[in-house]
């Protein structure tokens, strides 16, 4: 079977010239221009690797590194014209597999494409993700979340929380991770403020805060979400 690789990247040019040498090459090409054409992309096609450009107007693609991340292990491999190591240190921690420099030579791109998919398992993104026989329901697309058939309302940052504790479900994560996964990297002084958030989203999803039933608490190491 063909394998597929998004390209997710506002420059109409760099996209149809990265759309011929892959396809060159025998891969099959989705190409998204704008920052959410390329997430809804992501969630039909399923591809097998995500070329991601960082700067573009409507979304950056810091951002939909993290919102792919709540969903799928898919490599993903920035390709941009930011050069700073910081923002190199700053994809690679952001779960990136990969960060290429713009321009960079056309033969190195393909090696490094086929390295990934040579290393990577075939990973699948999942639009929903479904507990509690239906109660409970987080959709990635919509970034809606429904509690017994009521929909929640969450703040950006609580929809990160409750979208990485949901992908890892029956998986304890230390706060550290919960943070850094769910935020970015630059959140990382931020632990102490995920009691609270935690505290919050706890408000909204559970039956009864006080004894929940989805966001469960591992004393001294983190939190997990009950994979009911």
């Amino acid at each position: 079977m063909t394998e597929k690789i998004l390209i997710v990247d506002d420059e109409e040019v760099t996209v149809q010239l990265i759309t011929i040498l892959l396809e060159r090459r025998g891969y099959e090409v989705i190409k998204a221009l704008r920052a959410e054409d390329g997430l809804r992309a992501a969630y039909r096609t399923h591809p097998d690797l995500i070329l991601l450009d960082i700067m573009m107007p409507d979304m950056d693609g810091w951002e939909v590194c993290r919102r792919l991340r709540e969903l799928s292990d898919v490599p993903i491999v920035f390709l941009t014209a930011k050069d700073d190591v910081r923002d190199v240190v700053k994809g690679l921690e952001m779960g990136a597999d990969d960060y290429i420099i713009k321009p960079c030579d056309n033969d190195e791109l393909v090696a490094r494409v086929r390295a990934h998919l040579r290393r990577s398992p075939k990973a699948s993104i999942a639009e929903e993700l479904v507990f509690d026989g239906g109660n409970f329901r987080i959709n990635f697309i919509s970034r809606e979340v429904r509690v017994r058939n009521s929909t929640i309302h969450l703040t950006p940052k609580e929809f990160n929380l409750l979208g990485v504790l949901a992908r890892n479900a029956g998986r304890v994560i230390t706060r550290a991770d919960l943070v850094r996964e769910a935020w970015g990297p630059e959140y990382g002084d931020a632990i102490d403020s995920l009691k609270l958030y935690i505290h919050y989203l706890r408000q909204k999803v559970e039956q009864d805060p006080q004894r929940p039933a989805y966001i469960l608490t591992s004393r001294g190491v983190g939190y997990r979400f009950a994979n009911i």
